[in-house]
């Protein structure tokens, strides 16, 4: 259950639709301007001597707090100054955090670290680039869709990136080859024992299975794919290939496949 802190915060951001780079940077630095001021906060001492903008406010500033919360990517590289919008949402956070003290005492380390999170999420959430350039090959260009996906990945331990977009590229091109409802889309996170599956496609009797890292379960899951009939096909990136292989040489599934389609071709 979230508890008050968060929820509040979760409401203001949501009233105050808090999605953006601008309004990120505004708030996770107000946030740590204000630990140091007297309540209640004067919208008029936060801004700077022309009143044009709100003062702090910079990106080696944003920069230092975010660094604290262990973000190292660049969320604005002046800060959130020059957002338009930032000046009223300023003046909102100062009302906003003078009801709040009226209520109880604020714990502006949960405050912070709140908004060090949406701004985890926003760069979780930025969309991939896939260029269209004739000069290169299809290949070259997903690989530098994947070194997207591993880059992220990286930033964001924890989530498998690569392993969705491999899925996804896979689901996309199924869904331009085949026609309407030859197979079912499943999420990239939904495991296949719970939906009753035997890998991330199924397309009649073939099973394709889409890893960014093969292991044993895999293998494994592929052999009960051949013990029920079914043929499996695992597509990886370029260089887990030898990976798989060695895999499957080593738990004999070339041997079981060999075996199970001669059993086949032997039924009346």
């Amino acid at each position: 259950m979230e508890n008050n802190t968060y929820s509040r915060l979760r409401s203001f951001k949501d009233a105050h639709n808090v999605v953006t780079k601008g309004p990120l940077a505004l708030l996770v630095q107000l946030t740590r301007i204000v630990r140091t001021k007297t309540f209640p906060l004067n919208p008029e001492d936060f801004l700077t001597e022309n009143k044009g903008q709100v003062a702090g406010l910079g990106g080696g500033n944003l920069k230092k707090i975010l660094k604290d919360h262990d973000v190292t990517q660049v969320l604005a590289s002046e800060g959130g100054r020059t957002s338009r919008g930032n000046m009223g949402l300023m003046m909102k956070y100062v009302e906003f955090l003078n009801a709040w003290q009226t209520e109880e005492a604020i714990d502006f380390d949960m405050i912070e670290a709140f908004w060090a999170e949406q701004v985890r999420e926003y760069f979780r959430n930025l969309p991939f680039t896939l260029t269209a350039d004739p000069s290169r090959t299809i290949g070259a260009s997903l690989d530098e869709l994947f070194e997207q996906a591993k880059k992220r990945q990286k930033q964001n331990p924890g989530t498998q990136y690569l392993g969705a977009v491999l899925q996804h590229l896979v689901g996309a091109k199924l869904s331009v080859i085949l026609p309407p409802d030859d197979f079912q889309i499943h999420g990239a996170y939904v495991a296949d024992s719970p939906t009753d599956r035997g890998g991330d496609f199924v397309i009649n009797n073939t099973i394709l299975h889409c890893t960014t890292a093969p292991g044993e379960p895999l293998i494994q899951k592929c052999k009960a794919n051949i013990r029920a009939g079914c043929l499996p096909v695992i597509i990886t990136i370029f260089d887990r290939v030898k990976t798989a292989l060695d895999l499957a040489v080593k738990f004999r599934l070339f041997i079981d496949l060999f075996n199970k389609q001669i059993r086949l071709l032997r039924v009346p």
